[in-house]
């Protein structure tokens, strides 16, 4: 949705606030900011999460100073941000990034509901391990008391996004300084068994 605190202030061509282009973003990147302000003090803690329909969920220790300050609904600003290259211009000036960017502005919702929590908690788990979560022990009750689940509506989202190559000043065009792009991406090597697994097979959503 379009409102006062999702328009920028520079760039505004960039903005997007559709479905289409918010959610393959955060479905993409696998952690976000969440930014608060306690007691005139501005904090900001990066942390995983996972999106269903409207909704963006994270999880925490029910006795984390982050996941109290904000379960009450105090206001949060989420960021997420993926890097596909750095731009080379023949100025430093005009360098820039290639990004897919989202911002939300939302309050927390405590997710109370058990059915919920565990499917948000497996989501979570998925969405950074896709896979992971049935090929664990269960979930115990200790455990679930001491994890606390909260839910952001992604109604005042906006998307912003560059692409393309630099923007060079006509008089620099032919400037004999190389200018281009380099593509970056995140890549998952090889995973390195811990010692109480050297003779547990690699599962296949791993390989």
């Amino acid at each position: 949705m379009q409102t006062s605190r999702t328009t920028p202030s520079r760039l505004a061509k960039r903005a997007h606030y559709d479905e289409a282009t918010i959610h393959p973003i955060l479905d993409e990147a696998l952690f976000c900011t969440v930014s608060y302000v306690i007691d005139g003090q501005p904090m900001a803690i990066p942390t995983a999460y996972v999106r269903k329909g409207d909704k963006l969920y994270i999880h925490g220790s029910v006795g984390s100073h982050f996941i109290r300050s904000i379960e009450q609904g105090n206001p949060v600003c989420i960021s997420v941000m993926l890097t596909d290259g750095l731009v080379l211009a023949k100025s430093a000036f005009h360098h820039s990034v290639n990004y897919r960017s989202v911002v939300i502005f939302a309050k927390a919702e405590k997710v109370t509901d058990e059915a919920e929590r565990m499917e948000a908690l497996a989501l979570i788990t998925d969405h950074l391990i896709p896979g992971r979560w049935n090929d664990l022990r269960p979930t115990t009750n200790s455990e679930m008391r001491k994890t606390t689940v909260l839910a952001f509506s992604l109604d005042e989202a906006s998307a912003k996004v560059r692409t393309g190559g630099p923007g060079d000043e006509p008089e620099d065009e032919n400037l004999p300084t190389w200018a281009g792009v380099i593509p970056m991406q995140t890549v998952r090597l090889t995973p390195v068994p811990a010692q109480n697994s050297l003779e547990t097979a690699l599962p296949d959503y791993l390989q």
